[in-house]
């Protein structure tokens, strides 16, 4: 089933063929276009290039639920998931229950992933608790991460899955487009992505709900994604939807790759983004959370790989 969905893919994946010296050519596995994922990779491809002549070709799958297994049998070098996607890969727990990614390793986080649920600008809809019998995009058969994003939105305010309309979606793309095409009442996207930025401009603006940080909240997350916490982000140039300090839903967002990887070729691509962190963050406003310092954090979710360990340990950020 997964070489099948995988295989327009492999042909553009070049696995280190000259070797690790030399390999100047890696594939890495982001979501679809205008996904946050996408918008990350196409922005870090051309740094990597500039600065250290590693050509990065982007590969975009529906999303990581179906490129980390091709990430893990190293049909492809590197890849962009959240690090609970890259928990439950490496368990075969949930929509990988089965199978478990045991050689997927991680380079660097990314940054906070921030996801929020949007609604025009003029709507009714204030709060969280006024999606009660709205139309929300639902199901994501190839997107399995994101229904516990929404459960967790819903449960916070005390709502259930038959307090709202469903509209059956494959991916966040596809409910991100049918919002912006009238069929749903709101939308659950990354916040400073470019298919946010899109969707603002053909709707006449957004508006993104405000999550509170209360144990109503924590409860929610505990339940339906472990890892997440309330994050309070400012309105900025080139984030749509977000006009005052909103409480948002964020989570880390990882560069990963797999066990056999080169060790020179991961350590070289972890100094590049390290030594240009500047530029990276600057990149997009998906790369906003970009930090040097924040590169190496300690997780008990996932385990780095030898290169980006080496590098890390080097400069004295590898967490005791």
């Amino acid at each position: 089933m997964v070489s099948k969905l995988i295989a327009p893919a492999l042909g553009a994946a070049l696995l280190f063929a000259a070797g690790a010296a030399s390999a100047q050519t890696v594939g890495m596995a982001t979501s679809s276009a205008g996904s946050l994922y996408h918008t990350q990779g196409s922005a870090m491809a051309p740094i990597l290039l500039e600065k250290g002549k590693i050509e990065v070709r982007i590969q975009p799958f529906a999303s990581p639920n179906i490129h980390l297994p091709a990430i893990n049998a190293g049909q492809i070098e590197f890849g962009l998931c959240n690090i609970y996607e890259l928990h439950l890969a490496l368990e075969g727990e949930d929509f990988f229950k089965g199978k478990k990614n045991s050689n997927l390793r991680l380079v660097t986080i990314t940054g906070p992933l921030r996801s929020a649920i949007f609604v025009k600008k003029d709507s009714p809809i204030k709060k969280l608790a006024d999606l009660k019998g709205q139309r929300l995009g639902w199901g994501f058969a190839q997107q399995n991460i994101i229904m516990p994003l929404w459960l967790s939105h819903l449960d916070a305010v005390g709502l259930k899955e038959s307090d709202v309309t469903q509209v059956p979606v494959p991916t966040v793309v596809r409910g991100a487009d049918d919002f912006a095409a009238g069929k749903t009442d709101a939308f659950l996207f990354a916040v400073g992505s470019a298919k946010v930025t899109e969707v603002d401009a053909s709707v006449g603006g957004l508006r993104a709900l405000d999550l509170d940080d209360n144990a109503a909240t924590k409860a929610a997350f505990k339940k339906h994604f472990p890892p997440a916490y309330v994050l309070e982000v400012q309105p900025a140039k080139g984030v749509a939807g977000i006009e005052a300090p909103t409480g948002i839903m964020a989570y880390d967002a990882t560069m990963v790759t797999h066990a056999n990887a080169p060790e020179d070729v991961v350590y070289r691509v972890t100094k590049l983004l390290h030594e240009n962190a500047e530029a990276v963050a600057k990149s997009t406003p998906a790369l906003r959370g970009f930090a040097a310092g924040g590169m190496a954090k300690k997780t008990d979710l996932a385990e780095y790989h030898p290169g980006a360990i080496k590098y890390y340990k080097e400069k004295g950020l590898w967490p005791k």
